[in-house]
């Protein structure tokens, strides 16, 4: 018997063989999750990207599964395809109307160029995430500097937002990132007497805002009773002139309704009045109508 035959019948060997094709299998094959890119690099220089990220593809037909490498050659560097995000360290930040405000942040982002993502940053998402975290809080100063607090409580807070998430993104570009949003968590007066101020000044702001409309208020109303009056005014003379007897009659008879407290202005039967029976200011009670005038 040859030695390769007794080799052969030698469990041991078979478990040799066994472990040596597994490594071999492991050295040679990758599997690629589809959350992961993976980039495989030779002798230290990128040379293939495998399930890279493309916008819009459906899950479940990329490029993830086995992927071949050469043994010792080549290895796989890995490049999350998620969504990740990052927060952005308390910062201090001065409004436009002087207010100064905590503010808490956070970005997502998405690494869609691996090959830039090694070059930059080898691959790893916590340095792009360290990179771009002071970015972040540089460009929400900057906005939130450009507009007063209420902007915050107001739908101009997603514009704000925008403007943030399009001067990180310019950065995160240099990085193979792309910003997928960003939010303010929490936005608060500090505590203290900065907060008391603040308060005292928005109270004061508001009572000048109710002040101001309840003038204007009260000068539409004195236009809207003005006008009215004035047309009363046409309408009476119209009618003088049409009728002098029957707007001396209409003219008397307010009178009366208003002297004997017909109209609810004050209680009926309350005046009293001494007249002669011939007195003018009664002439319509006498069947009079038009009275000569001296």
């Amino acid at each position: 018997m040859s030695a390769v035959e007794r080799f052969a019948r030698t469990p041991i060997a078979w478990a040799i063989l066994a472990i040596a094709a597994v490594l071999v299998a492991a050295s040679t094959l990758a599997v690629v999750p589809e959350t992961k890119q993976a980039l495989i690099v030779r002798l230290g220089q990128p040379n293939r990207i495998v399930n890279a990220y493309k916008s819009g593809e459906p899950f479940g037909r990329t490029g993830a599964g086995l992927v071949a490498r050469i043994p010792f050659l080549e290895q796989v560097v890995w490049i999350d395809k998620r969504v990740l995000s990052f927060d952005m360290d308390r910062q201090s930040v001065l409004s436009t109307d002087q207010l100064r405000l905590e503010v808490d942040a956070f970005a997502r982002y998405r690494i869609v160029d691996p090959l830039r993502a090694y070059v930059v940053a080898r691959g790893d998402e916590r340095r792009v995430s360290e990179a771009l975290r002071p970015i972040l809080g540089s460009e929400l100063r900057n906005e939130l500097g450009k507009r007063p607090f209420a902007a915050l409580l107001s739908p101009e807070r997603g514009r704000i937002m925008e403007d943030i998430k399009d001067g990180l993104n310019r950065i995160a570009r240099q990085y193979g990132a792309e910003i997928v949003d960003v939010r303010i968590k929490r936005a608060d007066l500090p505590d203290g007497t900065p907060l008391d101020s603040a308060y005292n000044r928005m109270r004061t702001a508001r009572t000048q805002e109710a002040l101001t409309i309840q003038a204007q208020g009260l000068k539409q109303a004195q236009i809207i009773r003005a006008d009215a009056d004035a047309q009363a005014a046409k309408v009476y003379a119209d009618a003088f002139g049409q009728d002098p007897d029957f707007y001396d009659f209409y003219r008397a008879m307010q009178s009366y309704r208003h002297s004997f407290g017909a109209d609810g202005t004050q209680a009926e039967g309350s005046t009293t009045m001494v007249l002669g029976p011939n007195d003018a200011y009664l002439r319509q009670f006498n069947g009079g109508g038009h009275t000569e005038r001296r």
